[in-house]
């Protein structure tokens, strides 16, 4: 199975939430959670529970847990083999509804202009 490629979601002003959540995580957190990248990175559509779950309306969570902190990268499917990080969040017992919401106006911002809200590297 080809690798999916992996990109993340840019806001209007330029800001990329993943990146910038990522950032305020622990070192070990951060680790993680790129390795559940790269886990979806390689399986795409395949990476099931514990690993990931579908939440709704085309979001998906990549589950990420460290001494007892659950950390969620919320995510959607573009195309055949493209995955989009919208944001992540550290969560109790279920993703806020809230969450999910923004989930969706961000993916469909991207299926609007993606290339808009793509974050390319320089």
């Amino acid at each position: 199975m080809p690798r999916i490629h992996v990109l993340f979601y840019q806001e209007d002003d330029g800001t990329i939430p993943v990146l910038d959540w990522l950032d305020s995580l622990p070192p070990k957190a951060q680790d993680k959670c790129v390795v559940k990248i790269e886990r979806l990175r390689e399986l795409g559509h395949e990476l099931r529970r514990p690993e990931a779950d579908f939440l709704r309306d085309g979001i998906y969570e990549l589950r990420v847990g460290l001494r007892g902190v659950n950390y969620r990268l919320l995510y959607f499917f573009h195309g055949k083999g493209a995955v989009v990080l919208a944001h992540g969040l550290t969560k109790e017992r279920v993703v806020p509804p809230r969450e999910i919401h923004e989930a969706i106006r961000r993916k469909r911002k991207f299926e609007q202009d993606p290339d808009k809200h793509t974050y390319q590297e320089a």
